[in-house]
Parts: structure tokens; C-alpha cells; sequence
């Protein structure tokens, strides 16, 4: 039982380190994916979507923090206890979201490491079985240090946690796992290659035969039946090859400009997923920004999700030089961490990206 003990310490701890750090690497990421799940589709607590920034940077921190109490053995009752209480509400949470497919990825590894809502379930059931050994086992779970460098060890892994979380929301995450990260193009991201894996799907029909309904099971074909036809249900069995990048685009309301912006030698797009809750110290930054950008030959425009009523009143509020065109608002978010954020590209690779915090700081 000891040995049992040690090792799901050990494989907990380390666990809840980098699963914990990787998304306190991006906070807001996660805040985003606890919205989905307050949604009126998920869990219907959509009281709670104000407050998933807070919630999330609470529950990063929290996951870290226990991660290094547990390996260094600081206050043992208090971190399994907590460790149970995490494990089993987020188990229910990814059960009730594959059960009920509500959502596509957990978000438990951030953009690192994408897990389908099963494999997030499983994953939850063996970390569950292993701090359940923890739990009957917690006479074993002795600190590995005396009592101050103990205590020291975990006041700094809490100060520390609590300033990288800072710091990323003030600035951009420290890694980008995302599909818009410096040095990837978006056009190829978005190509589907010829010898792609194709989807699978399945059909299952129904027909009324000599009065009863029967179903039967089809790779696509319609199926010779000697009956009427009643109605069809398609189930995907495999989503074969899906492209990093699905649903980015470039659009006035009259065209898809995304090929246009995207061939353009020097871009530089001003990304602002939602006009009326962006930061007004940022917006108020973009006027000097773009007029050097325009100077420097760059073409500039910007991305919104927001109405052409809201384009033109914060063009005209802050005398801005260049147009707004219309992006999807989850696609924006993903581009970047920041309302306002700057992306920089050449023939429609990522050359440079900042949050509004950090405009002085691109070279053009």
C-alpha cells in the first residue's frame, strides 16, 4: 500500500502541475471553455459566465499549487481532500459533456493537447482511482522537507502561480499552441490534402415494412427495402482529417476577402472580437500604431464579430484609419488573446503578435 501510495503521488502531483500550468500558460483560453460549459447548452448557470475569468485563474492556480503540495507533502489531509473534491466534480463535468456531447474538447490541456469528451472522462476516472489510493492512504504521505522550507516551498508556488497568471493576461500566453502562433501560415492550416483520412459515417434507416418500422444500417448507400421510406439518422464513426484552421475568414458584407488580405505582402490586422467589451487604454493605442503601419506601407484592417453601427462609432470615436471587416468571434479569440490584440503577417504567415499592451513593442 505505502509503494501504491508514492507512485499515485507522484503521477498525481506531476499530473496537476502540467495540466495546471498549461492552462494558467492561458487563462483567458480557459476561461472561454468554462463559458461553454455555463452555456444554456452545457449546464445552464449562465449567471456564472461573468465571473470565468476569475474562476478560471482561481481554479489554475489552485491545480498547480496542490500539485506541488502533494509532491512535497504539505498539508496532506487538506490537499487530498482538495485533490477529491476537484477530481470528482470534474469527472461528473466531462461525463454529463460526452454523455450528452455538448462539448468537443474538455479544454483540460489547453490548445497543447486536444482530448475528445471520452478521453477526458477516462482520463478524470484514473486520476480519480488514484487519489482515492491517496485518500485511504494518507498516513503515508509524509513532507519531504522540515516544517520551513516545507511552508516556504509552497508560499512561493502559490505567489508565483498567481504572478505567471498575471502576467499572461496583461501580456500573451509564454507558449502559443495555437494554429495563429508566430511562424505558422494560415492558408496551409487550412488546406485539406488529397489523401487525407475522408469522415465516416454511418446511416441507419428507417422503413415501414408490412406495417412495422425497421431500421437498417447503411456506410452511406440507400438500401433496397421492399417498404416506405420513413427517415434517416447519421452518426459520424470517425471525423477524419480536420485542418488546424476550419473557419477563419475575411468578409465585407458584400465578399470573402480572406484570400485578398491573406496574399498581401505586409498586413497588419487589428484583432477585436467584440467592439463594445474591448479595453479603451487599448483602443486608445491603435490611432499612433496604425498611422506608422499605413506609413511603413502595411495594408492595416481590422476583425470583428461586432455591428457595422459599432465599427463606425469606434472608428469615429478614435479618428482610426482603417476599415473593420467580419470574422467569427470565437475564431478572433483564438487568434489572440487580447481585445484589442495585433497580428502581424506576410503572404499570410504569422510574423508577429501582441496584446494591446505590448504595441510599442512590434517592430515594422
Amino acid at each position: 500500500m505505502k509503494l501504491l501510495v508514492h507512485l499515485s503521488r507522484i503521477f498525481v502531483g506531476v499530473l496537476f502541475i502540467i495540466s495546471g500550468f498549461i492552462k494558467l500558460n492561458d487563462p483567458l483560453g480557459f476561461s472561454y471553455k468554462l463559458q461553454e460549459y455555463f452555456g444554456a447548452d452545457v449546464l445552464n448557470i449562465e449567471f456564472l459566465v461573468p465571473y470565468a475569468l476569475l474562476l478560471s485563474v482561481f481554479v489554475v492556480v489552485f491545480e498547480v499549487v496542490l500539485g506541488v503540495f502533494l509532491l512535497i507533502g504539505y498539508q496532506p489531509k487538506f490537499t487530498v481532500y482538495s485533490l477529491l473534491a476537484m477530481i470528482v466534480f470534474f469527472t461528473f463535468l466531462t461525463f454529463y459533456s460526452a454523455y450528452f456531447d455538448k462539448v468537443k474538447d474538455c479544454g483540460c490541456f489547453g490548445d497543447a493537447l486536444k482530448l475528445t469528451p471520452w478521453e477526458s472522462f477516462t482520463k478524470d476516472v484514473v486520476l480519480l482511482v488514484l487519489i482515492l489510493i491517496l485518500f485511504y492512504g494518507l498516513k503515508h504521505i509524509k513532507p519531504i522537507f522540515s516544517t520551513l522550507p516545507t511552508s516556504i516551498i509552497a508560499l512561493l508556488s502559490f505567489l508565483i502561480s498567481l504572478w505567471f497568471g498575471y502576467h499572461v493576461l496583461m501580456h500573451l500566453p509564454a507558449i502559443d499552441f495555437r494554429a495563429y502562433a508566430i511562424g505558422k501560415n494560415i492558408q496551409e492550416q487550412m488546406v485539406v490534402p488529397d489523401d487525407a483520412p475522408k469522415p465516416i459515417l454511418e446511416y441507419t434507416w428507417t422503413f415501414n415494412v408490412n406495417g412495422e418500422e425497421k431500421q437498417f444500417v447503411t456506410n452511406g448507400s440507400y438500401p433496397t427495402v421492399d417498404g416506405d421510406y420513413v427517415g434517416v439518422e447519421t452518426e459520424t464513426i470517425d471525423e477524419g482529417y480536420i485542418p488546424p484552421i476550419q473557419d477563419f475568414s475575411i468578409e465585407s458584407s458584400e465578399e470573402d476577402l480572406t484570400s485578398y488580405f491573406l496574399e498581401k505582402d505586409k498586413l497588419v490586422i487589428v484583432a477585436m472580437y467584440n467592439i463594445s467589451s474591448s479595453e479603451d487604454d487599448g483602443v486608445a493605442k491603435l490611432k499612433l500604431f496604425t498611422d506608422d503601419a499605413i506609413e511603413a506601407g502595411y495594408t492595416v484592417i481590422g476583425l470583428t464579430s461586432s455591428s457595422e453601427s459599432e465599427k463606425q462609432k469606434v472608428k469615429q470615436d478614435y479618428s482610426l484609419n482603417f476599415n473593420f471587416y467580419l470574422c467569427d468571434e470565437k475564431v478572433i479569440k483564438t487568434i489572440v488573446r487580447a481585445n484589442p490584440g495585433i497580428i502581424v503577417l506576410k503572404n499570410g504567415t504569422v510574423v508577429n503578435k501582441a496584446h494591446w499592451n505590448d504595441i510599442e513593442d512590434i517592430e515594422l
